[in-house]
């Protein structure tokens, strides 16, 4: 895709950089600055953090060969760079998921408990919205998120998508409908989620049936990823029996000593797993009307890296 400045830059030139092919002044601070915002854009449209630091990377080599002073709106361009990478890098991703086994979840992010004072952002970033947002197709999907979450004009998500400004609205408008009309309903307060999580953890770490028939909605969905590598579901499990009978059924027994901490993921309460004291996965949960909806269970190692320190967010 070709990076048309638009109308929010001049046309840069030789001057960009100067000849001895240093950072122009500046840049570096401005960049810095608006880090957080461009891995959570990154982050939004792939689900996946490794890939949303190689697209920080990308937009950094793009943004220090231009002047940062010939930039007018320096927070719209580098999104506007920052979603041009992350949508030419969705392509290898979706190869990637296709040959990918067991089901696909998004990459988890350990993230400070102030990110879910921003309840729109939290909401985003979350589980189960990313698992809405991979229904979408790529263009509408960057569409979304930077609409809906990051409040871009739609002339300047016209630049980042190479869409017409009426094109955008179409797509917003479909994404829209779409996301409201497979997004979780009665969406549950930190507070209320950190609850059911409770009831949960105790009812999964006694294995006991009524506790888990108890917490668990009539329809919740329990999907896991270990991506080939490590044991887990290779489909989905519908159904509170189900999903209760898989818990109860030795899941917590089948190896030795595990624990579970409560911590934030993705902006909401949910617990990391460990094993013999190593870090063996990530249990996020959806909640709705005090039922547990969904549980994710990450296991991929591979999608484990961002366990060991939170991951600064903004938008």
């Amino acid at each position: 895709m070709s990076e048309r400045r638009g109308p929010i830059t001049q046309t840069p030139g030789p001057a960009d950089r100067d000849v001895r092919g240093e950072v122009p002044d500046g840049a570096t601070e401005v960049f810095l600055a608006h880090r957080n915002l461009l891995f959570t854009v990154a982050y939004e449209i792939l689900g996946s953090a490794a890939d949303a630091e190689d697209v920080l990377q990308e937009t950094w080599l793009r943004w220090t060969a231009v002047d940062p002073a010939r930039v007018r709106k320096e927070r719209a361009y580098l999104v506007q760079i920052a979603t041009r990478q992350a949508l030419d890098r969705v392509r290898a991703l979706g190869r990637r998921k296709e040959s990918y086994v067991g089901p696909w979840l998004p990459e988890p992010l350990l993230t400070a408990p102030d990110v879910a004072e921003d309840v729109a952002l939290a909401d985003s970033i979350s589980m189960a919205m990313l698992l809405v947002l991979e229904t979408l197709a790529p263009v509408e999907r960057a569409v979304f998120v930077l609409r809906e979450v990051f409040d871009l004009a739609y002339e300047e998500i016209a630049e980042a998508v190479g869409k017409s400004p009426a094109a955008v609205r179409q797509l917003a408008y479909r994404a829209r409908g779409h996301v409201a009309a497979r997004r979780p309903r009665g969406c549950a307060s930190p507070a209320q989620t950190r609850a059911a999580l409770h009831a949960f953890q105790q009812a999964v770490e006694t294995g006991e049936l009524q506790s888990l028939l108890d917490i668990l909605a009539p329809d919740v969905v329990a999907l896991s990823d270990g991506g080939g590598v490590r044991h887990a579901l290779l489909r989905p499990v519908v159904g509170a029996d189900k999903v209760a009978r898989l818990l109860a059924g030795g899941w917590w027994k089948r190896q030795a000593p595990r624990s579970l901490e409560p911590v934030e993921i993705n902006g909401g309460p949910a617990l990391l797993v460990r094993v013999d004291g190593q870090v063996d996965g990530v249990l996020a949960v959806s909640v709705e009307n005090g039922y547990v909806t969904g549980a994710y269970h990450v296991r991929n190692p591979d999608k484990l890296s961002h366990m060991a320190h939170e991951t600064a967010i903004s938008r």
